[in-house]
């Protein structure tokens, strides 16, 4: 819960988790834990809206995760919408928070980036992926994975 409750504060000042009553959080709490999506998703899903004037969150609740490297993840305040309007990319947020991750010194790229068991393109739009593959304490969590060298 503390977890969801640092997203919805990344993405909505914590205004959402703070409206709720406590029948909602126990609601939120015991579909996770018994296992029952409708119960979850009925709660859950006001944490993954935004109002329809503001072109998405606040900021993106994410983590990076590296095995190359001695931190345990990586997370840092990125916003879904660059200055001049434009949506940010997975690509983008590599680039700025772990940009060896897609950055090859030889043009031959090193590593996967994996969210959910899948490899997204680097231009999918952030604040979709994070709408869409958040997993349930509502962070996107990324994996960079070194492709075995042969």
């Amino acid at each position: 819960m503390s977890c969801v409750k640092e997203a919805d504060a990344l993405k909505h000042k914590s205004q959402v988790i703070n409206e709720m009553q406590k029948k909602d959080h126990k609601q939120l709490w015991m579909g996770l834990h018994n296992d029952r999506f409708d119960q979850f998703w009925a709660i859950n899903r006001k944490l993954m809206e935004y109002p329809a004037e503001e072109s998405g969150f606040r900021y993106i609740p994410f983590r990076i995760y590296q095995t190359t490297t001695e931190r345990p993840f990586i997370q840092k305040l990125f916003r879904p919408v660059a200055t001049d309007g434009q949506l940010h990319t997975l690509g983008d947020l590599l680039k700025e928070v772990c940009p060896s991750a897609i950055a090859p010194e030889d043009g031959e790229r090193k590593n996967q980036v994996m969210i959910h068991g899948i490899e997204p393109m680097l231009e999918t739009p952030l604040q979709w992926l994070s709408e869409h593959l958040s997993y349930p304490d509502n962070f996107l969590h990324i994996s960079i994975i070194p492709q075995p060298t042969d």
